[in-house]
């Protein structure tokens, strides 16, 4: 059967009316994925994205995850299933809105959320990360994993300041039990157990970790550590706090040490201690943190630090902030905490 022209143009009308309502069927998640891809294309960043060396799933409750480490050791989880973890609403008009130029996933794009959002969050939502799944296919969009914590902390403390209206109560539920999931294993180390790639890192990955955290000639000196890790130390240890010009107290070394240096990553500590010796009166000429690289120790420094105050801010004791510490962040080697049950009286 041979077609005349106005036939082929109504079937042509069809084609395009049954794409339209599959891609309605899909969502506005799916079709934000595709204009974004589109922009990305006419954008020129690369054709060839980093591909994902391992991959799995985490699963937090009834929260599921998908998750890889990339070639490069950076950690994502899928930015749409993201949204889907936090139950946001699927209206399209959010996708689209902007906020100080970017464009914003569906669960921090309305405005009343606005002052909770810092400028570093913004930026790495308004740019994902463009990825090839290990098996091929389509590249997809990620969030780097440490972002995720930051995302569910702008929520709580939206709902604290009892901004929140209607749908966005339920998204901050959602963001609170992964809040309290990550308070009993960092979500680092819950990509690494998902993806397979704990095993590489501890069998085979120690040098390279040791060469992209840490710098091959010293960087002159830059704030790293926020004055609220002092205020809140201070604080749980029932010190009096006088302000950071005051000098601290030494065990504050030792806690820093402990806290942070210890847990930051596998050998960091030893090979900082030996770059970074101490002199005939027991002092080092330089802090650890200019040792760090730009692209992976500073930014692995901060996001551990910005844990370790979220942890500090919900803690009554110093006792219990201990413990939420070993529990998220063991040390290299160390035996995990385990809660036992109270003897009987």
């Amino acid at each position: 059967m041979v077609m005349d022209d106005k036939e082929k143009n109504n079937a042509a009308a069809e084609l395009g009316r049954l794409g339209g309502e599959k891609t309605a069927e899909r969502g506005p998640e799916y079709y934000a994925e595709i204009q974004a891809l589109r922009k990305v294309r006419a954008g020129g960043r690369p054709k060839n994205p980093p591909k994902a060396a391992h991959e799995g799933s985490i699963k937090i409750a009834n929260i599921e995850l998908s998750c890889a480490v990339l070639e490069d050791g950076t950690r994502v989880l899928s930015e749409r299933e993201v949204t889907k973890a936090l139950g946001g609403k699927r209206g399209g008009s959010h996708w689209l809105r902007k906020r100080s130029g970017a464009e914003l996933p569906v669960y921090l794009s309305a405005n009343n959320l606005k002052p909770f959002v810092d400028n570093e969050l913004e930026m790495a939502l308004k740019e994902p990360i463009l990825y090839q799944p290990k098996a091929g296919g389509n590249a997809g969009f990620g969030v780097k994993a440490e972002y995720l914590p930051k995302i569910c902390d702008a929520l709580l403390r939206a709902r604290e300041a009892g901004v929140l209206r209607g749908p966005q109560r339920a998204i901050a539920t959602r963001a609170e039990i992964l809040v309290r999931a990550f308070a009993h294993v960092g979500i680092i180390a819950l990509v690494d157990e998902a993806t397979g790639f704990q095993v590489i890192r501890d069998r085979e990955a120690l040098q390279e970790i040791l060469e992209r955290f840490l710098r091959k000639e010293l960087a002159a000196w830059a704030k790293r550590f926020p004055d609220e890790f002092y205020q809140q130390l201070f604080r749980l240890r029932g010190w009096q706090w006088k302000g950071m010009r005051v000098n601290r107290p030494q065990i504050v070394a030792a806690y820093t040490k402990d806290l942070v240096y210890e847990r930051l990553a596998p050998g960091i500590l030893k090979e900082l201690e030996e770059r970074n010796p101490k002199d005939d009166r027991g002092r080092r000429r330089h802090k650890h943190h200019q040792w760090l690289t730009e692209d992976v120790g500073h930014p692995a420094l901060a996001q551990h630090l910005y844990a370790l105050i979220g942890f500090m801010r919900v803690s009554p004791s110093w006792k219990q902030f201990k413990e939420m510490v070993q529990k998220a962040f063991p040390k290299k080697g160390e035996t995990l905490f385990l809660p036992l049950a109270e003897p009987p009286n």
